[in-house]
């Protein structure tokens, strides 16, 4: 079992910035790949960004690349999503999720098998 607690959500302006956390429990996910995902009210959960763990690989929806970065601590555990230039669009509870299935970088969130409890942010304008 992998336990995710997610922090970090919270309101900002429109070309601010906020930094989400993710912290695992359980066990480990250096073998897996982790990735964020968001849901805005009465729209689809979407990809956001993923991280495969054990060797770096990134992957970035086209509606964040350049804004925003996934990094991951080995010794914490722990991805991060440091959001920069935010846009009220961006306004969703953010849910960071791991796949222990497969290979690569999933974009699906029915190939993620593990999800936190999710944190609110909301980008004013």
């Amino acid at each position: 079992q992998v336990q995710l607690v997610e922090a970090g959500g919270g309101l900002a302006q429109a070309g601010g910035s906020l930094r989400l956390s993710c912290a695992a429990s359980g066990r480990t996910v250096s073998g897996y790949a982790v990735g964020w995902f968001r849901q805005a009210p009465g729209k689809e959960r979407d990809f956001v960004a993923a991280i495969r763990w054990s060797v770096g690989t990134t992957y970035y929806a086209e509606s964040v690349k350049g804004r925003f970065t996934i990094s991951r601590d080995n010794a914490k555990n722990t991805v991060y999503l440091q959001m920069n230039s935010l846009k009220p669009e961006d306004t969703a509870v953010y849910y960071c999720a791991v796949s222990t299935t497969g290979w690569g970088i999933p974009l699906n969130a029915y190939e993620y098998n593990y999800w936190g409890q999710g944190t609110q942010v909301t980008v004013s304008s």
